[in-house]
């Protein structure tokens, strides 16, 4: 009983010392690429590297058996590229934010991936303090992409808003009709990560408010979800994403 009872303590322990950290997946299928950036992460001291992968079937395999709160994942990689992984996470585990580190310069890969729900974009050749930054931010819940991603995912994600027959909030002010204060409080909101209990909290009004408001906006905008509205913030500044400073 006695040892039973320091097992159920040493538990609990382990649950408090793990409160607040940041526990992340490494997925790239370079080894040298997965050391930097563990030694990288590991001098944060609430980031914890819970799990590696070196390809896109073992990305599967850790986020199953890990549940971390972030993954940092490549594009490139063998037996089960990045896109494909990302599209299968989305699936099975929509807790995890991912984001995708990638030397990859291709903007149709980088839109296809915040549709696919991954919540950042950072490129290979960014600072280190910058990645440790991103983690943060996405972890919070925001969206992380840098200034010459942005405009290159707006472009893309715009161009193929138009080519669909969408109305939504790409070039040229594409709205059925403008926004009211209120609705374009609620956009920033969105484009920050709150949801809709914590926006209700914040503005003072009832979640069912929230939830008429967003219809609405949905609708003057035609967009279908959440991040699309989160791009139409950025793409019109509403909420600028955390970029390289």
């Amino acid at each position: 009983m006695d040892i039973l009872s320091a097992s159920l303590n040493d538990s609990t322990n382990v649950k408090e010392a793990r409160k607040g950290t940041v526990r992340i997946v490494l997925a790239d299928d370079h080894p040298i690429v997965r050391d930097g950036l563990k030694k990288l992460l590991l001098l944060e001291e609430d980031f914890e590297v819970v799990g590696e992968a070196g390809d896109g079937r073992e990305v599967l395999e850790k986020v199953r058996e890990l549940d971390p709160d972030v993954l940092l994942l490549d594009l490139r990689m063998p037996n089960l590229d990045g896109l494909s992984a990302l599209q299968a996470l989305q699936q099975t585990n929509k807790r995890t934010r991912v984001i995708v580190l990638t030397a990859s310069e291709d903007k149709n890969e980088f839109v296809q991936a915040m549709k696919m729900g991954c919540s950042g974009i950072v490129l290979k050749q960014t600072a280190p303090d910058l990645i440790v930054k991103s983690i943060r931010k996405v972890h919070s819940g925001e969206i992380w992409l840098d200034s010459n991603t942005t405009a290159a995912v707006m472009r893309q994600f715009s161009t193929g808003l138009e080519g669909s027959g969408g109305q939504g909030g790409g070039k040229g002010g594409r709205e059925r009709r403008p926004l009211s204060a209120r609705e374009r409080e609620i956009v920033a909101l969105v484009a920050q990560g709150y949801k809709n209990k914590e926006m209700a909290e914040k503005m003072f009004i009832s979640e069912q408010t929230v939830k008429n408001h967003l219809h609405n906006i949905f609708d003057k905008l035609g967009v279908s979800d959440r991040l699309e509205l989160a791009l139409y913030a950025i793409h019109k500044g509403l909420h600028p994403p955390c970029q390289h400073e």
